[in-house]
């Protein structure tokens, strides 16, 4: 029975190692593939068939997007917002700096390596209990 929990833990230990590893790489791939976002004051226009956002970017120049529905439902009724606009693209905003899928990764990572690190902590508490 102890060299079953001992494998476990074993299997634990490396899993969560190298997932964090592997998600960690996978973050960073991601990061450096979103490129350069820049914030911005914009101006949300009602006028059209459906909302409009325009700004002024670090260039000076006038830009502008539509709004997604769900950037809509999250925008309301404001008739201006801080936005995050693609360096070098027109019509390219979003509402937060980092892409929502980034956060998951590394919400994912941490886990990862908090299991590795549980596991291996148990791997030694149980080897120098034992003697």
């Amino acid at each position: 029975m102890d060299h079953a929990i001992d494998a476990m833990i074993e299997i634990f230990t490396w899993v969560g190692l190298g997932a964090f590893v592997v998600l960690v790489l996978v973050a960073v791939a991601v990061w450096a593939a979103d490129g350069t976002w820049l914030a911005a004051h914009a101006i949300v226009d009602r006028d059209g068939d459906e909302p409009v956002v325009r700004w002024f970017d670090a260039d000076g120049d006038a830009n502008s997007a539509p709004l997604s529905a769900e950037d809509a439902a999250v925008l309301g009724d404001v008739e201006a917002a801080s936005i995050w606009y693609r360096h070098g693209w027109q019509g390219r905003m979003r509402l937060t700096r980092r892409p929502p899928g980034l956060r998951v990764l590394a919400w994912s990572a941490m886990g990862m390596l908090a299991l590795g690190i549980l596991s291996l902590v148990a791997g030694w508490v149980l080897y120098f209990a034992r003697g």
